[in-house]
């Protein structure tokens, strides 16, 4: 009974997602919808490597802003006019060279864990931010870029509401269901028992430092995708983008949503987006963070396991069977 439930609940949820352009207005799709699956697939990223990995990495907007950095210079800007390139390449460029920025940054990070791997991770995304909000000849500094625009593919303009909200729930559903293969495969349990115990599992034979790189590589493709439809979302880019509160952002996302899970990062996800459009209808919205402080301090308290921890115990007390 349990299965057949969690089943008719999901196609409800599937058919509801398909069906919220027939209903909504645009500010719904975009800044609640497409953001949600935006954040989303970057939190899925630090899902995966902090989840399963044990691996905290604060750098995932780092790469997701550098993604979007690259769509804005290798294609149209309002600014210096970029240059230009079909949007199939810049595309394709901005995920390689992220998710190829992304594992250096995993090189430098491997062969620590717990505190310093967040330090490491940090400096980085700290420094990254300081680097473009200075750098104009490349960057355009504190400025950024602005008039980027989402592409017409086949006809179809990807800057209309309902198509990119499509679009983002697309890459949203190819990498969840991607992420929770690869957490089942062999690859995930290996990774979850290098989390677990890593010297067991290389003296079994398990090159440690390869399967995490790894790990940072697949994290950092998720990473440049977000970056590339956030960037088209914004329509711009600058160093606020990617300063510490944005990281730290992701982080709360994964967690409130339940960091073992990687539906999780789409929960979380969704909260911390609802808080931000909305916490201004309850308080001032620069008391945003005191609302979503408030919502993190509670789930760390009481579900170490984000909400997905909260359904989980509602679901036995409802008393559900097999």
């Amino acid at each position: 009974m349990r299965y057949s439930y969690l089943s008719a609940l999901s196609v409800l949820i599937v058919v509801l997602l398909i069906a919220v352009p027939l209903v909504a207005n645009s500010f719904w799709l975009v800044q609640i919808g497409a953001q949600t699956f935006i954040y989303g697939i970057i939190a899925l990223g630090l899902t995966l490597l902090a989840g399963c990995g044990g691996m905290v990495s604060l750098a995932q907007m780092t790469v997701a802003g550098f993604a979007g950095y690259l769509v804005s210079i290798l294609g149209i800007n309002s600014v210096n006019l970029g240059l230009d390139w079909p949007w199939p390449m810049v595309v394709l460029s901005a995920i390689t060279v992220a998710t190829v920025f992304g594992t250096l940054i995993g090189l430098l990070s491997v062969r620590t864990d717990g505190i310093y791997t967040i330090m490491i991770t940090l400096a980085i995304a700290t420094g990254f931010f300081y680097f473009t909000r200075q750098n104009y000849s490349i960057f355009n500094g504190f400025t950024g870029y602005s008039g980027i625009k989402a592409p017409v593919v086949a006809g179809i303009d990807l800057r209309e509401p309902a198509y990119f909200y499509y679009l983002s729930l697309m890459m949203a559903a190819v990498s969840f269901f991607s992420i929770a293969y690869l957490v089942r495969s062999n690859f995930g349990i290996a990774l979850q028992g290098l989390r677990d115990n890593a010297r067991r599992m290389e003296a079994l034979g398990f090159h440690v430092v390869a399967h995490r790189i790894l790990t940072y590589s697949i994290a950092s493709i998720l990473a440049a995708v977000g970056g590339v439809l956030m960037v088209w979302m914004n329509g711009r880019i600058d160093s606020a983008s990617i300063g510490v509160g944005p990281t730290i952002d992701i982080l709360v996302m994964a967690i409130i949503g339940g960091l073992g899970h990687p539906i999780g990062a789409f929960i979380g996800a969704l909260i911390f987006t609802l808080s931000d459009n909305f916490a201004i209808n309850l308080i001032d919205h620069e008391r945003f963070n005191t609302v979503i402080g408030s919502v993190f301090l509670a789930i760390v308290l009481f579900s170490p396991d984000g909400v997905i921890g909260w359904w989980r115990c509602w679901f036995k007390i409802g008393g559900a069977s097999d």
